[in-house]
């Protein structure tokens, strides 16, 4: 008898078997249903500005496949945006973080005046898809919007340019919708470093530690993309709130400044916050990363062979690329960040955070944002279940957002914090 039971057992495992294994695609394909990408970073906005003065009666977004410009080719208006409503659905996005961002060339009052039009050129955006998007100011919103079937989208101003060293500024965006700023962008601030600007304040200076209170008093996300390893970690020092890496690497992976080197990744686990893989090719691979430091070697190469020849110098540097041609980042080697995020932080502190419309193009088989699902797939291969996908895709980030909005709600009668504006002489 016992062996007819166990012969049943047998044959009912193997009947099952074929029924119950999923495909990488399959679990990839049903995280993504239950789950869709919440993005952290996309660079649409400054498009509108840079391409069409903002004015965008005549902007198609369900496709943009068209954008590029052969009268423009070899600059960023001669290729085609990575973004449309078309491929936001094919890449699984549900809800989107829109940069914007203005140079931090600017000086910080005209940056204040080109963050809000970014904002209202965002806000219109949205306003003109209502059955494809949906402005979200809150996680609720988002979570909403998703079941609508709607892309929620969210705004974060990356640079604390943006803001013009005031934290009365800071407040009145935050009133007009940015939920997040990352605290630097590619140059210092009068109050932060950044990773790509010789150091000047250490970190933080105590302004910038009683912004990032403020950001948590408020509700607004501490972005520290971009931002020193040292500002990184004195903001971690204050935060009381989840922080998040709005489009960022490892370091460990690719060496770029730009990327969260291992000890801070151990301290976002510790606060509770989150670092968006990104997908921009430099902070991706390695070999890319040492080709474009080759490159700027070669250029100025160039110009200490052929002084006062510039175009025996444009020549050199042209020959050495076709010697030397440009290595691509891969959907595997994305994989690898996040992995390696995976065994410094854990699995709850993973999010996805392209820069799409921020750079030449995304890493072979994710060169815009239709991609995603390829990654996805990468990374079910590797043997992250669903659950896990479901996380990475945007379950752990509405989980910061959550906390950070629970802080809010939990320190609503502080009072804010002041700062002596600059005196006025009486008229």
């Amino acid at each position: 008898m016992r062996g007819l039971i166990v012969l049943a057992g047998a044959l009912c495992m193997a009947l099952a078997g074929p029924v119950s294994a999923r495909t990488a695609e399959q679990t990839a394909d049903a995280a993504l249903r239950a789950a869709p990408v919440w993005d952290g970073h996309n660079d649409v906005p400054i498009q509108l500005r840079g391409r069409f003065g903002n004015v965008i009666s005549g902007f198609d977004f369900h496709d943009t496949t068209n954008t590029g410009s052969e009268e423009a080719e070899g600059s960023w208006k001669g290729r085609t945006m990575h973004t449309d409503l078309a491929r936001l659905r094919t890449g699984r996005v549900g809800a989107q973080f829109w940069s914007v961002y203005v140079t931090a060339e600017l000086p910080e009052p005209e940056a204040v005046q080109a963050t809000i039009e970014q904002i209202d050129v965002t806000r219109r955006l949205i306003a003109r898809y209502p059955g494809e998007m949906a402005l979200a100011l809150t996680a609720d919103d988002v979570a909403k919007a998703m079941r609508r079937g709607r892309i929620a989208s969210l705004m974060g101003m990356e640079g604390g340019h943006s803001i013009g060293s005031s934290l009365a500024v800071l407040r009145q965006m935050y009133a007009l919708g940015a939920r997040y700023m990352t605290l630097t962008h590619s140059k210092n601030t009068p109050w932060a470093d950044s990773a790509t600007d010789a150091p000047a304040h250490d970190g933080l200076t105590d302004f910038g530690k009683q912004l990032v209170r403020e950001m948590n008093r408020i509700g607004m996300l501490v972005d520290l993309s971009h931002v020193s390893e040292k500002t990184m970690t004195d903001a971690l020092d204050v935060a009381r709130a989840p922080v998040i890496f709005s489009h960022s690497g490892a370091r460990a992976v690719d060496g770029h400044p730009r990327n969260v080197p291992d000890g801070v990744l151990a301290r976002v686990a510790e606060n509770g916050g989150i670092v968006m893989a990104v997908a921009y090719p430099s902070y991706v691979s390695e070999e890319r990363r040492q080709w474009g430091a080759a490159i700027d070697a070669e250029v100025a190469r160039g110009k200490a062979l052929f002084p006062g020849d510039p175009d025996a110098a444009r020549q050199h540097v042209e020959n050495w690329k076709v010697a030397h041609p440009e290595p691509h980042a891969t959907i595997a080697q994305v994989a690898d960040h996040i992995d390696h995020i995976r065994k410094v932080a854990g699995i709850d502190h993973i999010g996805i955070g392209g820069d799409y419309d921020g750079m030449a193009t995304g890493p072979d088989g994710m060169e815009d944002v239709s991609g995603y699902p390829a990654l996805f797939v990468e990374l079910a291969r590797r043997g992250y279940s669903q659950s896990d996908l479901e996380k990475i895709a945007s379950r752990n980030m509405m989980r910061v957002l959550r906390a950070a909005e629970a802080y809010a709600r939990a320190h609503a009668g502080d009072a804010p914090i002041e700062t002596a504006v600059a005196g006025t002489e009486e008229s």
